[in-house]
């Protein structure tokens, strides 16, 4: 039998069938010997040992994969960020951008909390670098059904720091499943993580993925990006490039760069370029065996 593996606790596996039985597997020894673990999102093939139990055979080839949270095979990322309580940090924001884009997967962001401050200026910048980008009040019951159409057919992951309302917005989307939620520390700034394991979520012939949140990230830790393809994964950029005046311009320091140009015309939105420039440096700081 074939299907998708939706959870993994303890060494076992849960895996919804084609015929939509969720079956409870263990992993052959062969993957532990050639260092692969299983993940939420893979396609399997799997045996059956006894009563909605048996044990994974084969891991079909992923065609992306996803450290943190760990995820296999996905659509699409929806980055959750608030407007306040947190303040956003449109750094990590745009690391997670530039990592889904590195491994082919759609990004869409949505802004929360704007029952609790308006979230346009928010909303502008990532509308502008070409993202689609709605806004949500989690304080209304309904509000999933702005998201909703975004998630049919595709296997979608919510990120996004502790406190910016990602189980929230999961309470609304799905009526039948009640996700802890938590009060941000004030004393902290940040909140309580309250996601425990990664499972994936069936809605509209798709499935969605809460994930464990975080509070700082670092882009090596999800793909390895030269400083030489960075450019390319900055869409904003992608009507600039080839009008520098050098060839091998880096679009931080060097005269004649159309993509300076466009940032203080207004085209690019100035955050935006500051993450890049942030980000080169990384890069251009990473050995090569790093790279790797």
């Amino acid at each position: 039998m074939e299907g998708i593996i939706l959870k993994g606790i303890g060494g076992f596996y849960y895996i919804k069938t084609e015929d939509g039985l969720i079956y409870e597997c263990k992993a052959k020894g062969i993957f532990r010997r050639e260092n692969t673990k299983p993940l939420a999102g893979d396609k399997v093939k799997i045996s059956s040992t006894g009563e909605l139990q048996g044990v994974i055979d084969e891991i079909f080839p992923r065609k992306n994969e996803w450290l943190r949270p760990p995820l296999a095979n996905l659509d699409q990322l929806v980055m959750v960020v608030s407007c306040c309580e947190p303040l956003p940090n449109l750094f990590n924001l745009d690391q997670l951008l530039t990592a889904a884009e590195a491994k082919g997967i759609e990004p869409l962001i949505v802004v929360t909390k704007v029952d609790l401050s308006a979230g346009e200026e928010l909303e502008g910048i990532y509308r502008k670098a070409g993202f689609i980008t709605i806004s949500l009040n989690n304080m209304e019951v309904d509000s999933g059904k702005v998201l909703a159409p975004y998630l049919q057919g595709k296997i979608t992951a919510l990120a996004g720091n502790s406190g910016v309302g990602k189980s929230s917005l999961l309470n609304n989307l799905f009526g039948e499943y009640r996700f802890e939620t938590s009060q941000i520390s004030q004393k902290l700034g940040r909140g309580r993580h309250t996601t425990r394991h990664v499972e994936l979520y069936p809605i509209d012939g798709g499935y969605v993925a809460d994930t464990p949140g975080f509070s700082t990230i670092a882009l090596h830790q999800y793909a390895s990006i030269k400083k030489e393809e960075l450019q390319h994964l900055f869409r904003e950029f992608l009507p600039f490039l080839g009008d520098c005046r050098f060839q091998d311009c880096s679009h931080t320091a060097e005269s004649g760069c159309a993509v300076k140009h466009a940032v203080e015309q207004g085209e690019i939105p100035l955050s935006r370029y500051h993450s890049y420039c942030q980000l080169y440096e990384e890069a251009k700081s990473m050995k090569e065996w790093e790279n790797k």
